[in-house]
């Protein structure tokens, strides 16, 4: 995989400790729907679409490798790349970074998860400012990243069927 992403702590976000030095957030819900339902809303972008992100990615699932651009109201353009998913009977789930234009630096993973009896959708990431306008509109910058993962986990709820 040629990685395109501009930080260098790739892959944190799939397991372990996030690294230091960054701001992380870690969000998890329960669903009320089977594993591959979700599975399939997560690795084919429709959680992205649902958040009305607009996902223009260079292949339908998620992958090592793929690049999305999510595209926000006609005015944000937030290049993406997958570091690395999973597909396994009991986890699926992606991780992509910041490429640069974007305007943080770091790396978000999405996972769903089948634990004994439930289904649990988790969103774990680790940025900084990644340019001069992010760096001046830091508090700003993480009142919308909170409200954009928490919004994550709303819509995959949602999605999903859970009240």
């Amino acid at each position: 995989m040629d990685c395109k992403v501009n930080y260098p702590e790739i892959g944190a976000t799939r397991a372990g400790p996030l690294p230091h030095g960054y701001r992380h957030l870690h969000r998890s819900v329960d669903l009320d729907a089977p594993f591959a339902a979700a599975a399939e809303v997560l690795m084919t972008w429709g959680l992205h679409e649902r958040c009305g992100l607009h996902p223009e990615a260079t292949a339908a699932r998620a992958a090592p490798g793929v690049e999305v651009t999510l595209r926000f109201a006609g005015l944000l353009h937030i290049p993406c790349q997958v570091v690395w998913a999973e597909e396994t009977p009991g986890r699926a789930g992606f991780g992509y970074g910041s490429m640069p234009g974007h305007s943080e630096r770091g790396e978000a993973g999405f996972l769903i998860e089948a634990i004994d009896d439930r289904v649990r959708f988790s969103l774990r990431s680790f940025s900084v400012p990644g340019s001069t306008a992010a760096r001046l509109g830091a508090p700003v910058a993480r009142f919308l990243q909170s409200r954009a993962t928490d919004h994550f986990v709303d819509t995959m709820r949602e999605a999903c069927g859970t009240s």
